[in-house]
């Protein structure tokens, strides 16, 4: 039990930070009701784009800390990416707006892939060359 409040803390101490980032986002670029949420995709595609950077670089480049990935990618890029929102946003937009919601679901989890492997490719790239 010890040993888990460290994670605990470093999961803790991320999500505040990422819950934060996220929040700043969504109040600097905000969405008229039945428009396409960018606040949100742009998110959710980033923090995809950096989960992938982030696991290559504690997973094939570099040794880090045990704490590092808890506290960055499940804490901070945790409560940075909302995929919860996407959800509750695309079943919003569905009733009025069935198009624009087809196209954010589809849109923001194909996008979220691309970002990701994206991330990954790029950062392997990257490394070899250092």
């Amino acid at each position: 039990m010890r040993r888990d409040l460290p994670v605990l803390a470093a999961v803790a101490a991320g999500g505040v930070l990422g819950a934060l980032a996220r929040y700043g986002v969504s109040s600097a670029w905000p969405h008229e009701p039945g428009g396409f949420p960018w606040a949100t995709f742009g998110i959710n595609v980033s923090g995809c784009l950096a989960i992938g950077v982030l696991l290559v670089m504690i997973t094939e480049l570099r040794s880090t800390h045990r704490l590092t990935r808890p506290f960055l990618g499940t804490g901070v890029l945790g409560g940075y990416t909302t995929f919860s929102t996407y959800a509750v946003e695309t079943e919003r937009l569905l009733s009025d707006h069935p198009v624009t919601a087809l196209v954010y679901l589809v849109g923001t989890a194909a996008a979220a892939l691309v970002a990701v492997q994206a991330g990954v490719v790029l950062t392997r790239a990257l490394g070899r060359r250092s």
